[in-house]
């Protein structure tokens, strides 16, 4: 990633925690600083893309276009780069690692990332506004879109252990049998959210992980349920915490058995700020054409840790299509498919997409 931003105007900062990589441009005129990001992360899977740049790490993969979001902030920061004598202002590009579950941002956070220097004579800058583009293979290439308020929703954990009396299971009543307790409790989550919930501020919750018993003839004394919790607003992300803890503890005291629920924090919803998400799609239209901008109707049930930096700036995160031209984005395989492959082209958009962002917010009119 260095080499890439080899021989231009900026200040780089190296994370200690992370390998993050903050660079720091400071145009030739006063103004406020904007921030980029783009994150940087290989997935921990195999690739079969057959590219001939494909990953030669078995089990590495950049399938969710990580790789794109850094060529694009790099392309970006050159562009940038060149109009250094008439930027009125600065901008900071954000070079992320971890966002795959490990919280990069959150890192690069804590160890001041957001407080930026003041301008040579002194006068305060900071940073007024912050963006992120994240590439999709549900869209065509070159498509873009966004929404003002929750855009992306939380994630978070689940682990609940069941705890009954095993034995033979010839004999399930000298036991207190977890197995079906835990069935039990999975469809009473299920039944939890569709019915405690508004469908107009909703919950996924997934069971992805079931565990018990190590042979076909021993009823086991515990078992395990291990799933997902995704909501888009943080009322809901709190009751449903709430919620399963209460349905595995009352389901499994009915049948005799003990249920311990622990929920891991993950990532917060993504919340866009309205008036930089509409921005951001003014700004889209000028540059690829109102058909191309998709001013999204619902949020996006994955998750982003760029979450934490909205909860600090105002900002947003837009989605740029990145389905090959010869695909159909309804049957493209997904951003974290081992099958997964971006449309170059649409980088173009991308490094345009950023660069137009920052140039915008620091008050540059565009032609």
């Amino acid at each position: 990633m260095l080499e890439a931003l080899d021989g231009l105007p900026l200040d780089i900062t190296l994370h200690k925690t992370t390998s993050g990589i903050a660079a720091l441009l400071t145009g030739d005129k006063p103004g406020p600083t904007v921030m980029l990001r783009g994150d940087m992360d290989a997935l921990p899977m195999p690739e079969d893309t057959g590219l001939d740049y494909a990953s030669k790490v078995d089990n590495v993969m950049h399938a969710c276009g990580h790789d794109t979001h850094v060529a694009m902030l790099a392309g970006a920061a050159r562009m940038l780069s060149e109009r250094k004598s008439s930027l009125p202002g600065r901008v900071l590009f954000m070079f992320q690692p971890g966002e795959e579950g490990y919280g990069g941002a959150e890192y690069m956070l804590d160890e001041g990332l957001l407080d930026v220097p003041p301008l040579a004579d002194g006068t305060p800058s900071p940073i007024s506004a912050a963006y992120a583009i994240h590439i999709t293979s549900s869209m065509p290439a070159g498509m873009i879109g966004t929404k003002g308020g929750s855009v992306m929703a939380s994630s978070d954990s689940f682990d609940i252990v069941i705890t009954g009396k095993g034995g033979h299971a010839s004999e399930p009543f000298r036991t207190f049998d977890p197995v079906p307790v835990t069935c039990e409790i999975v469809q009473a989550i299920q039944a939890m959210v569709t019915r405690r919930f508004d469908i107009f501020d909703p919950t996924v919750v997934t069971v992805t992980r079931l565990v018990a018993g190590t042979a076909y003839n021993v009823i086991p004394e515990s078992a395990r349920i291990q799933g997902t919790i995704r909501a888009i607003s943080a009322k809901t992300r709190s009751s449903v915490h709430e919620l399963i803890q209460r349905v595995a503890d009352g389901v499994a005291t009915a049948h005799g058995c003990n249920a311990e629920t622990t929920v891991n924090l993950g990532y917060p919803v993504t919340v866009n700020d309205v008036p930089s998400a509409d921005f951001g799609l003014d700004i889209a239209e000028a540059l690829v054409g109102e058909k191309q901008v998709v001013r999204m109707p619902n949020p996006v049930m994955g998750a982003e840790d760029f979450s934490y930096v909205l909860e600090k700036l105002p900002g947003a995160m837009l989605f740029l299509g990145g389905t090959p031209h010869n695909k159909d984005p309804r049957t493209a395989a997904p951003n974290h498919s081992n099958r997964v492959m971006f449309e170059e082209d649409a980088m173009t958009t991308g490094m345009a997409l950023y660069s137009s962002l920052a140039l915008r917010t620091l008050g540059v009119t565009l032609d």
